[in-house]
């Protein structure tokens, strides 16, 4: 699609997050009218079964990008073999103060403190009781920002019970790096209880529902081998149906020098690709065999997307490298895979 180009050289003219808001209005206006016929991208048909879904290709968005659902008709015209949305909580919420997103051209990466700001879940199921999307549908969820640690737990089975009957798989985001104490409930007791919890009522939706929705867990790529065996031995134990590997890194390693390094927050793009390509390749030795993993973290290229598949993931998400290079990356590796 060689009109990106030139609409994003208007867009990095204004601050990260205005054009990021104005991309979006604009996608969910046109997605909800006969416009969307223009954002019309025709991809080589690629099926891959995962989760006991059947992928049209193995090509997704990431969540992050559409947080509250809008967007799902305008997205669903770019060729992505599956689109995830949120992350969403169960109250809605501004998130952390603004500025709260950078972007760092030369290394094509983005910083981000966005802080779950979203309308609310609500929200969101209603969005995507509007839509006329038919595809294969992920909803990512997550805490409220003021929700102690000890409680969390109802925060994500709020979520659940509400888009259950929506979702094709759900997300449980337990990685992100700008809500307080997140990113404490991959370890230990508090992995078990959530972990425990959510397959119950898992189990519970499905017999009230008539159908199995799966259930994914993404982390983080800011993990010790020994916190990743940990992760890996709980999901096995609770049968997990995915890993979404990984989320933003903390590190700032990669961006050393660069005017925005230092800023709080994720960091993604092609910075965090090597880091993700590790946990990736970690995980699949140390999960059992039938939890598919899905990659996500750097993928900018045909390369990059191949490279992440042969290390052990079954699907891959774009997020940064969609924003920078736009629908043309979609076509580009689901043709070339």
């Amino acid at each position: 699609m060689h009109w990106y180009g030139l609409v994003r050289r208007q867009l990095f003219k204004l601050d990260a997050e205005a054009s990021h808001d104005w991309a979006l209005t604009w996608i969910a206006r046109i997605g909800h009218s006969p416009l969307r016929a223009f954002l019309r991208q025709r991809v080589a048909s690629k099926p891959v079964e995962c989760m006991g879904i059947k992928f049209p290709n193995p090509v997704g968005l990431a969540a992050g990008l559409d947080k509250n659902g809008t967007c799902i008709d305008g997205f669903a015209q770019l060729g992505f073999g599956f689109i995830e949305i949120g992350t969403v909580t169960p109250k809605a919420q501004p998130g952390n103060p603004k500025p709260r997103m950078f972007r760092l051209p030369e290394h094509g990466a983005i910083i981000n403190r966005m802080g779950f700001n979203n309308q609310g879940v609500d929200f969101l199921v209603e969005q995507v009781k509007r839509t006329d999307y038919t595809g294969v549908l992920g909803i990512n969820i997550g805490k409220n920002k003021d929700t102690p640690e000890s409680e969390a737990v109802n925060d994500y089975l709020v979520c659940l019970d509400k888009v259950y009957p929506l979702a094709s798989y759900v997300t449980i985001n337990i990685s992100s790096p700008n809500t307080p104490g997140l990113r404490e409930m991959q370890h230990g007791d508090h992995l078990h209880s959530l972990l425990g919890a959510l397959k119950q009522r898992q189990a519970e939706l499905a017999e009230q529902h008539g159908k199995y929705v799966p259930l994914a867990v993404k982390i983080a790529p800011d993990l010790t081998a020994e916190e990743l065996a940990g992760l890996a031995a709980a999901f096995n134990h609770h049968r997990v149906d995915a890993v979404i590997a990984t989320n933003t890194t903390l590190s700032r390693q990669q961006v050393a020098g660069h005017q925005h390094s230092e800023e709080a927050g994720g960091l993604s793009g092609k910075p965090v690709a090597q880091a993700s390509l590790q946990i990736i390749r970690a995980l699949r030795q140390a999960l059992d065999s039938n939890i598919p993993i899905i990659g996500v973290g750097g993928i900018d290229s045909l390369a990059r997307a191949q490279e992440t598949i042969a290390a052990g993931a079954s699907l891959v998400q774009l997020y940064t490298g969609f924003i920078y290079q736009g629908p043309g990356l979609i076509k580009e590796i689901v043709d070339g895979l």
